[in-house]
């Protein structure tokens, strides 16, 4: 698999210029932090009052274990945004806003992460196979998670689905406007998820 790091068309001039600020050798270059956010608007529906859920860390593979924002340029040839990088390890930043996500929805009775002592009846077992920008054709953002319910009394899998969302990468294909789109594929799998788990368990 081809791997590299590149400035994506309209971004260089914008890094570039940021660093004339910088005498030469005396620091990196300036990289832009982005977060993801959890959905605002959260499926509706019953309601498991007495129902505990874990939110595992999702499995990831090693470019998408990390702080690089890929960009995906053929069917295996990656390319890592420059200039910019996610505030943490992506899996961490998605287990927690899948715990917001499921916490803002109010259909659960807890929701909480691994150390944090809930008596726990379900995880949510996600591993993320694709979050990445695609640039082989029309820009867009594609996100794609394979996500398992299991039953933490007995470790019997209750059900499983893949999920997927893609969202078009605005005209000024910027760093900020690609993870705009990333953020927003996210919160309409993540939304998905959260009623999708309800429904199930």
């Amino acid at each position: 698999m081809k791997v590299k790091r590149v400035f994506p068309s309209g971004v260089f001039l914008a890094v570039a210029l940021s660093g004339c600020a910088a005498l030469p050798g005396l620091g990196p270059a300036p990289v832009d932090i982005y977060e993801l956010t959890a959905p605002t608007t959260i499926s509706t529906g019953g309601r498991l009052s007495r129902t505990q859920i874990l939110i595992a860390e999702p499995s990831a593979l090693k470019a998408l274990d990390g702080q690089d924002i890929v960009i995906k340029t053929g069917p295996s040839a990656i390319q890592l945004l420059k200039g910019a990088r996610w505030s943490d390890r992506l899996p961490r930043i998605v287990q927690a806003r899948l715990a917001e996500a499921f916490q803002r929805s109010g259909r659960v009775g807890g929701v909480g992460k691994p150390g944090e002592g809930l008596a726990i009846d379900y995880q949510v077992i996600a591993d993320i196979r694709a979050f990445e920008i695609r640039v082989d054709g029309t820009p867009r953002a594609q996100i794609e998670m394979f996500v398992r319910i299991l039953n933490d009394r007995n470790g019997v899998v209750r059900a499983s689905r893949t999920f997927t969302a893609s969202v078009p990468v605005a005209a000024d294909s910027g760093n900020a406007a690609f993870v705009a789109a990333l953020d927003q594929a996210f919160g309409a799998a993540a939304n998905e998820i959260v009623g999708w788990a309800v429904s199930v368990i």
